[in-house]
């Protein structure tokens, strides 16, 4: 066991885990984090707590981290590379730890000029790579960046995120690879909709071994509305939305189009337990926790396992 958390116990006992997201508010409200936490308590494995996602400010994972563990649900601290340099993400992963978190998640961060602060400068000390890399010497050497030593290592299980479908395509499961060898003990990937080109890249990585190196997760976010998946399909970079699943929303009225959404969610789902090398889901139902225990419940895989 790396850290011995939740999430590390259910994907090493062999159980195809489940991994939620939730979204800090814009402001301090403590009650809002422990709201959308309700809705995810006993239905996944261990929940995502974003950084500024999409370069907008949010209350600091980390606290909203230690907010959800309060309540009896285990937190994966994510950390962008934009917002800190390394003195900083050092810092945190050690502030984190000692609060008692003990999964995290190594990003680059979306670029500031989609945000609420397009003049904030980037970063960007470390890559995401790197991060990876100076958190499992941290945690495997006992050493700072520097090759000084700790004198407490962060015990934390290391998780990445991959996009199986950006540009090139031959290059997404060589990417993956460096991942895993820098660090990475598990791997959330994009929204997956196009599953046929998914399991072409799942073949790759099982015919290269890297499923026995890392744990894969796949990861689903359920379609509220055509529109939703129009504006996914053309302005997400590295987002693969098929036009036949454009055509099924389409083809359903407005008011059910929710409903439709979450029916795909169930059946990607479906497809991903029967997928070689698919070691677990990551439901990212966004600013929609309470519809996550629907479809968690929906693909079969409530109630979840305790050990």
């Amino acid at each position: 066991m790396k850290a011995g958390s939740n999430l590390e116990k259910v994907l090493r006992a062999g159980h195809f885990a489940v991994t939620g997201e939730l979204g800090p508010p814009r402001g301090n409200h403590a009650d809002e984090v422990r709201k959308k936490a309700a809705h995810l308590l006993g239905a996944v494995d261990s929940v995502n707590i974003t950084d500024n996602q999409t370069a907008v400010v949010r209350m600091a994972s980390w606290a909203a981290c230690k907010l959800i563990l309060d309540q009896g649900l285990e937190p994966n601290l994510q950390m962008v590379c934009r917002d800190a340099n390394r003195l900083g993400l050092m810092a945190n992963i050690l502030g984190a730890t000692a609060l008692g978190i003990k999964n995290v998640l190594c990003l680059s961060g979306d670029h500031q000029r989609f945000g609420d602060h397009p003049e904030a400068k980037n970063v960007h000390d470390l890559d995401s790579v790197q991060l990876l890399a100076t958190f499992k010497k941290m945690r495997d050497e006992k050493k700072f960046l520097n090759d000084k030593e700790l004198e407490g290592a962060p015990e934390i299980f290391i998780g990445a995120a991959v996009n199986p479908f950006g540009d090139p395509f031959a290059f997404r499961v060589s990417r993956l690879a460096n991942k895993i060898k820098a660090g990475a003990d598990f791997v959330q990937t994009q929204c997956i909709y196009n599953m046929d080109k998914f399991r072409e890249y799942m073949k790759r990585a099982v015919d290269r071994g890297l499923h026995e190196k890392c744990f894969i997760l796949g990861g689903v976010t359920p379609l509220k509305s055509v529109g939703m998946a129009k504006y996914m399909a053309k302005f997400v970079p590295g987002m693969d939305v098929p036009e036949a699943l454009i055509k099924r929303m389409q083809g359903v009225d407005k008011k059910d189009q929710a409903a439709e959404g979450i029916r795909i969610c169930i059946e990607a789902i479906g497809q991903l337990r029967e997928m070689p090398g698919v070691a677990g889901v990551h439901v990212m139902a966004i600013e929609w926790e309470h519809r996550a225990r629907e479809i968690i419940d929906g693909a079969g895989l409530l109630p979840r396992p305790q050990i």
